[in-house]
C-alpha cells in the first residue's frame, strides 16, 4: 500500500512538471501575471510653482494703525510631487516642500517700504529660513472620491514640518486631472502657536497676526 502511494505521488508529479516544462518560453509567467486590464496605474506629476500659488493668509491683529490689513505672504519657491490613480484615488499621495526664504509679502494693503520691513520681520523673527530652510508636507493617507470627468474630492492627511515642529494635519482639495496636468485647489488652517511661529514685536512690530493662519493654493503639475 505505502509502495503504490508512492508510486502514485511520483508520477503526478512528473506529470506536474512535464505540464509545466512543455510550456511555451514565458507562457508560466504570463500565466502568473495579473490581466493588463487589472494592472494599478498610477500617475505621477512634478508640481510646477511658475503656474502655482500658494499663500498664507494672516489676519492682522492688535491695534496698530493698519489694523484689519491682512497678511498675503506668498511662497515664490516649491517643489514636489502628486500621485494619484485614476478612477480609484489610490494609491495616491503627495510630497510638498517649500522654500521658507521664498516667502514674501505680496498684499495691495501695503506700499514697498512697508513690505520691506515686513519681509525683514519674516526672514529674522518669524520663519527663520536660516535656522528652518524648509517647510514640508508628507501625506500619509489620501482619502475620496471620483467626481467623473478627471475631477477628485479628495482629504489629504499627513505631516507638515514648520518652524522645526511636525504636526498630523488634513488638507481638503478638489483635484482635476486633465492630459498630463493636475490641478489642486484647496484650503486648510493651522494655529501658528502650535508650530511656535511668532508675531514680531521687534522692529516696527509690522507683523502681529492672530493665531489662526489660512493657508490657500491652486498648484498645478505636470506629468512625469
Amino acid at each position: 500500500m505505502i509502495m503504490r502511494a508512492k508510486i502514485l505521488l511520483a508520477t503526478l508529479c512528473g506529470a506536474l512538471s512535464v505540464g509545466i516544462l512543455g510550456m511555451p518560453r514565458g507562457a508560466f509567467e504570463a500565466h502568473a501575471r495579473p490581466p493588463a486590464s487589472q494592472a494599478i496605474s498610477i500617475h505621477r506629476f512634478r508640481l510646477d510653482s511658475s503656474q502655482s500659488k500658494f499663500i498664507a493668509h494672516a489676519l492682522r491683529g492688535g491695534l496698530l494703525w493698519f489694523k484689519g490689513h491682512e497678511h498675503l505672504v506668498a511662497a515664490r519657491e516649491f517643489f514636489g510631487e502628486a500621485q494619484i490613480t485614476p478612477d480609484k484615488i489610490t494609491p495616491a499621495s503627495l510630497q510638498l516642500t517649500v522654500k521658507t526664504d521664498s516667502m514674501v509679502e505680496t498684499s495691495d494693503a501695503f506700499t514697498e517700504p512697508q513690505k520691506q520691513i515686513i519681509n525683514k520681520e519674516l526672514r529674522e523673527i518669524v520663519l527663520e529660513p536660516a535656522k528652518y530652510p524648509e517647510i514640508i508636507f508628507k501625506s500619509t493617507e489620501v482619502t475620496g472620491k471620483p467626481l467623473g470627468n478627471g475631477q477628485y474630492d479628495l482629504k489629504i492627511r499627513g505631516d507638515l514640518t514648520l518652524h522645526g515642529v511636525t504636526r498630523r494635519i488634513v488638507i481638503p482639495a478638489k483635484v482635476t486631472v486633465s492630459g498630463n496636468n493636475l490641478r489642486a485647489i484647496g484650503e486648510f488652517s493651522i494655529d501658528r502657536s502650535d508650530f511656535k511661529v511668532k508675531a514680531t514685536s521687534a522692529f516696527h512690530g509690522m507683523v502681529r497676526v492672530r493665531n489662526k493662519v489660512k493657508f490657500t493654493f491652486d498648484i498645478v503639475g505636470h506629468r512625469v
